[in-house]
C-alpha cells in the first residue's frame, strides 16, 4: 500500500540560509534607495520566524509599510532567490537524493509541502532535479486560509492516502502531520528550535535516520 511522505522545503531539504541573508540584504538596500528603508537589514528577525507564510513575514519585517510595498518586497526578494538558485548558490541538506531513493524502494509517495511560493519552490526542484523522486509540490499559495495542515490533508485526499509522516523542522510541519493522523518527524537543521521539535514523535540530525524510524 503507498503511503506519504511529505517534506517541507526550507530548513528542510534545501539549505535556505545559504542564499536568504544575500537576497534579503539586497531586498532592504532596495527599500533603502527608495528611502522606505533607514535601519539595518532584519535577517535575525526573519530567522527567527522563517517557516510562517510569507504575508506573515513582510507584516512582520514591514510593520509599518503598507500592503502594496510589501507586496512588492516580497516580489523583489523571490526574484533574488531564484536568481541565487539558478546560479547554484544554495545546496540541498545531505542526504536528500539517497533519503529519496530509499523511501522510493519502500512504496512511499513523495511531496514537497511548503510556505514558500510556487515559482520559487519549482526553480529548487528544476535545479536539483527532483522531478524524477517528487510526486508533486503544494505551496501554500493554494490554500486561501494559509493553513498548513490543509496541504497535507489536500495531498491525503488528491492521492487517497491515510499513512504516512511529515518532516519538517518548524511547528507547522508538526502540526500538520498531527492534525492528519501522520506521524511528525522534526528535523533539527539550521531554522529549528527546540521548542518545536519537542513537540514531535521523532527528531532527527540527518535525513538518513528517517530510515531507522521506519523499520
Amino acid at each position: 500500500m503507498k503511503r506519504a511522505a511529505i517534506f517541507d522545503m526550507d530548513g528542510t531539504l534545501f539549505q535556505t540560509q545559504k542564499i536568504l541573508a544575500t537576497s534579503l540584504e539586497d531586498v532592504f538596500e532596495y527599500l533603502r534607495q527608495q528611502k522606505l528603508w533607514d535601519s539595518i537589514t532584519p535577517i535575525d528577525q526573519y530567522n527567527e520566524i522563517m517557516g510562517v507564510p510569507l504575508p506573515v513575514v513582510w507584516e512582520t519585517l514591514l510593520p509599518q509599510h503598507s500592503h502594496e510595498i510589501r507586496e512588492h518586497a516580497n516580489a523583489f526578494f523571490h526574484q533574488r532567490l531564484i536568481e541565487n538558485i539558478q546560479l547554484g548558490k544554495g545546496a540541498l541538506y545531505s542526504n536528500v537524493i539517497e533519503t529519496f531513493e530509499l523511501l522510493l524502494d519502500q512504496d512511499y509517495l513523495i511531496f514537497i509541502a511548503s510556505n514558500g511560493q510556487t515559482e520559487y519552490l519549482q526553480s529548487i526542484v528544476n535545479y536539483y532535479k527532483l522531478n524524477q523522486y517528487v510526486k508533486e509540490v503544494f505551496s501554500i499559495q493554494q490554500i486561501e486560509s494559509l493553513d498548513k495542515s490543509l496541504l497535507a490533508e489536500m495531498i491525503l485526499k488528491k492521492y487517497h492516502l491515510t499513512e504516512g509522516f511529515v518532516v519538517g523542522d518548524r511547528l507547522s510541519d508538526i502540526q500538520s502531520a498531527k492534525k492528519n493522523s501522520l506521524t511528525a518527524i522534526g528535523c533539527r537543521f539550521d531554522f529549528a528550535q527546540e521548542a518545536e521539535l519537542a513537540h514531535a514523535d521523532f527528531i532527527i540530525n540527518d535525513l538518513l535516520e528517517i530510515n531507522s524510524i521506519l523499520k
